[in-house]
Order: structure tokens, then C-alpha cells, then sequence
């Protein structure tokens, strides 16, 4: 086979809780950004094999394979095969990497990876049914100790000895760099507008109005940051996170389409990047949050490479701690680290930002006229996920 392609890659902007996406239901908003990644490609529909969509509450609106539903609202071909993905936080990065695996094997020559999440209508832990019993039994427990992505955070924070004055300096530096980003139109060739409803505070529909610029940036300073509550204000070892140096609950969707490379060139279409390799690893539970530093040196070392030949790179920002953490022990050059504001100023919108980190990455990539960049998520429970693209 030959090499792995990304044809086009989109994002819907990324909605605050209860702002601009909040009452657009999740499989309208998926079919957008389906719809639009298709067309901008420039591809008959019924030439994607598969569609793998990544979604981590799968429950009411997003239940029923999603991806399936998604595809079929967009109008888009009846035979083409669906999946909806479930990696916590890594679920469309994880869609990504079986995408592109699908395509290596000779399975299918496109696929379409991407992921959705409307958290102001879909809760975080909607899926979490006490009376259908504990996800974790006591047989983990004879393993492992259970913990929090919070009690994660706050243990890498101690490990490596970050003060809350040094989280709160990155959470800075993200909201700076994410509203430059906006400002200079950054990110405008990336964003599917959509049309989203608005509603009264009694929920009944007024009208439409069209969300095309992400909305989670705010003016940030350190004072203002000193000023907020810890996140785990009873925690015996004390607790240096925050809502500010933390990523935001968020509504959003994304979409890349993939391609065997000789196939697309067979169709006319433009190769914008090669797909270097895609993994998704495991790592420590308890501390949980730290799969991004072996993610990232696995996927470094067989393919050849060091953080010195990266140009471009994409780490969600789950919380300060986990970035701060993984660039210690990558020693990457933090000039080159979400040079457009990462999860804590743009927010977090689950399923759908590893699609999102995947998009923001290539076009990146093609402003700064780089090589190679690289993409990794912390994932709950103790895994990551990393990324390594090749710009054509």
C-alpha cells in the first residue's frame, strides 16, 4: 500500500458551556462538519469506506452510533460503514489512528475520522448510572488505587514541583496566544460556520444565529487567577489547580478526511499531509495523566525522529500540570508547543478534540511552513495518544 493522506480537515468552532452551540443537538452539528469536510474535499461520498466517529457520552442524543446517525443527517452516502469511538478524552485522536490504520491495511481506500461532544446538553458523566453498577469493581481496586483526572492533576503538579504561580504563568500564556490566534484569523479557514438555534430562558427557539469563531478565550490575568477557588479545596495535600488552569466543558465537532495516497491522486484530489504513524499507548492509572511523555517518545523513537525535528505541536491541555509535565521530559521547545491557545483557553469538547488538535495542527503546519508536527492527549484511566504528520 502506499502512503496515508489527509485530503481536508475541519472543526466546527468551539462552543463555551451554555454558549453559541449549547442548544444545537449533536448529531445537526456532527452532519455539518461531515457535510463540509466532503465537500471541501471535493469527493463523492460513496468513496469513504468508513466513518469513525469519537464520542465518550454516548447516551440520549449521542447514543446509537452517533457517527452512523451523523453521517446519514449530512446526506451523505448510505453505504458507507460507521463506528463511534470511545477513548475518553483521546476518543477522535483514537478514531484518527484506526482510520489511518484502516486505510494502511488495503481495508478501504478513505475514511473519514472526527468526534463530537455538546457538554452544555450531554454531561461529562451522563453515562455514569449508579444503579447499573461501578465501572470499576473491587477487583480493579486490588490493583489499583482509584483516582481522579483532578487527584492526577494534582499529583503530577507535586511530583514535578510546579507551584500554582507556575500553572496559572502557562494558563496565561494560553489565553494570550489563543486570542492573537482569533485576532490575526487564524483559525477562519479551519471553522465550519453553523447555523445554531438561540433560545429565550423559558427554551423556547426564537431564531438562528451562525457560531464561526470559537468562544472560550477571556482576558486573563494573574491576578485575577489568584483570585479563583482550587478545584479540591478539601484535599488534604492541598490542591493548586483551578478552573482557569484547567481545560473548559465545551461544545464542538470535527472531521478529517484520509486517503491512500496513489488513489487520491487518481481522483485529482490534493495530498496535504502524510500520516507519519498514529498510537494510542498505555501508561500508569493512578497518576493517569502522564501518557502523553511515553506517547510522545514511542512514537519519536521508531520512527527515527527527536523533538528537534518537530515544527509544529499539539498537546491538549487537559490541565497546566499535564503540558508542563510532559514538556519537562520532552525538553520541547515551548515556542513550537499550541502556538494558538490550547484546551484551557479554547476548551475541551471531549469526543471531538482530538479531531480538533489533528486540525489545528495541519493548518499550522501549512502557516509556518514546517515539516513535521506532532499531536498527544492525556487519556482517563491511564493511556495517550500521539500523532506525527508530514506536511506535502
Amino acid at each position: 500500500m502506499g502512503d496515508v493522506v489527509i485530503v481536508e480537515a475541519v472543526r466546527s468552532a468551539v462552543g463555551k458551556r451554555r454558549g453559541g452551540l449549547s442548544h444545537k443537538l449533536s448529531p445537526d452539528l456532527f452532519a455539518d462538519v461531515l457535510a463540509e469536510v466532503i465537500r471541501r474535499a471535493g469527493v463523492d461520498s460513496v468513496e469513504v469506506g468508513q466513518i469513525l466517529g469519537g464520542c465518550v457520552s454516548q447516551v440520549g442524543q449521542q447514543s446509537g452510533n452517533i457517527a452512523r446517525t451523523a453521517w446519514l443527517t449530512a446526506g451523505l452516502s448510505e453505504a458507507t460503514g460507521a463506528a463511534t469511538i470511545h477513548t475518553q478524552c483521546g476518543s477522535s485522536q483514537q478514531a484518527f489512528t484506526l482510520a489511518y490504520g484502516l486505510i494502511a491495511g488495503g481495508v478501504t481506500d478513505f475514511a473519514v475520522a472526527g468526534g463530537i461532544e455538546i457538554m452544555s446538553q450531554v454531561s461529562m458523566t451522563a453515562s455514569t448510572l449508579p444503579e447499573l453498577g461501578p465501572a470499576k469493581t473491587p477487583r480493579y481496586e486490588e490493583h489499583y488505587e482509584l483516582t481522579t483526572q483532578f487527584e492526577a492533576a494534582e499529583r503530577i503538579a507535586e511530583a514535578w514541583g510546579f507551584s500554582r504561580a507556575d500553572l496559572e504563568a502557562f494558563a496565561i500564556t494560553s489565553q494570550e496566544r489563543a486570542a492573537a490566534a482569533i485576532a490575526d484569523h487564524r483559525f477562519t479557514d479551519q471553522i465550519v460556520p453553523v447555523e445554531a438555534p438561540v433560545v429565550d430562558e423559558e427554551g423556547r427557539q426564537t431564531g438562528t444565529r451562525v457560531i464561526d469563531t470559537d468562544e472560550g478565550p477571556r482576558p486573563t490575568t494573574a491576578e485575577g487567577l489568584a483570585g479563583l477557588r482550587v478545584n479540591m479545596p478539601d484535599r488534604a495535600a492541598g490542591s493548586r489547580h483551578t478552573a482557569g488552569t484547567s481545560s473548559q466543558i465545551s461544545d464542538g465537532s470535527s472531521a478529517l478526511l484520509l486517503a491512500e495516497a496513489v488513489r487520491a491522486a487518481d481522483l485529482g484530489l490534493r495530498a496535504r499531509a502524510r500520516v507519519v504513524d498514529s498510537l494510542l499507548t498505555g501508561n500508569d492509572p493512578v497518576m493517569m495523566l502522564t501518557g502523553p511523555i511515553p506517547a510522545t517518545q514511542k512514537i519519536l523513537e521508531r520512527n527515527g525522529l527527536t523533538m528537534d525535528d518537530i515544527d509544529v505541536v499539539e498537546i491538549n491541555e487537559a490541565f497546566a500540570s499535564v503540558v508542563l509535565a510532559w514538556a519537562h521530559e520532552t525538553k520541547a521547545d515551548m515556542a513550537k508547543v499550541n502556538v494558538n491557545g490550547g484546551a484551557i483557553a479554547l476548551g475541551h469538547p471531549l469526543g471531538a478534540t482530538g479531531g480538533v488538535l489533528l486540525t489545528k495542527a495541519l493548518h499550522e503546519l501549512e502557516r509556518v511552513n514546517g515539516r513535521h508536527a506532532l499531536i498527544t492527549m492525556c487519556v482517563g484511566g491511564g493511556q495517550g495518544t500521539a500523532t506525527l504528520l508530514e506536511r506535502i
